[in-house]
């Protein structure tokens, strides 16, 4: 059975948990800044960075593409391996059941992740994969690394999405005033009537 250990608390993160999260964490802003969901993922073996990974599924049209599979199928091609037991994955957000079993049959050691997710965690808050004991494999897993700091990146992203709806929902249902719609009048001569316009002059 997976030893699904407590949040973490400050003195619990080690230097490497705090450094391989926070590269996480910028993987994460990758992501927001194409446009994903801000979730960003990382893999380490013996305390160095073996791959990265960040949200792209609506960049490339791949429902598979979370920030763990990319980083997954990175660190897989560089090592030449389709099974990675010395490997830990730093991911700012539980992952999802997807993840959750690519990461098992890959034999991570390790899975260390930052922000819990109600909705679809598969590490504890909705289900928990990693703690089924009929699986063949087991893995150490870790929540609440920086969990204030990877939440916190989720909800402004997601208000910023929410106020950006709201500002275009705002436009559509505001209606034109008259003076939106009435032309700026022409202004009216003064002098003789050389200076009327000509009406065959058409520019």
């Amino acid at each position: 059975m997976s030893a699904t250990l407590p949040p973490a608390s400050a003195a619990d993160i080690t230097p490497t948990d705090e450094y391989a999260m926070r590269l996480a964490l910028d993987q994460a802003q990758n992501a927001w800044l194409v446009g994903e969901v801000p979730v960003g993922a990382v893999i380490m073996s013996g305390g160095k960075v073996v791959a990265t990974g960040y949200n792209r599924p609506i960049t490339e049209h791949d429902p598979t593409a979370h920030a763990e599979i990319v980083a997954l199928r990175h660190a897989a091609q560089l090592l030449g391996n389709y099974r990675l037991p010395e490997c830990e994955l730093y991911v700012t957000l539980e992952p999802c059941a997807m993840c959750a079993m690519a990461l098992m049959h890959a034999r991570f050691k390790r899975v260390v992740f930052g922000a819990a997710d109600p909705k679809t965690g598969a590490a504890g808050s909705v289900v928990d994969l990693f703690g089924q004991r009929q699986l063949n494999h087991h893995t150490v897993v870790q929540g609440g690394v920086l969990a204030e700091a990877c939440g916190q990146l989720l909800r402004d992203f997601f208000a910023e999405r929410r106020a950006l709806h709201r500002s275009r929902r705002s436009m559509v249902l505001t209606p034109p005033t008259f003076d939106d719609l009435t032309p700026p009048a022409e202004p009216i001569p003064t002098g003789d009537a050389s200076e009327l316009p000509d009406p065959e002059n058409k520019f």
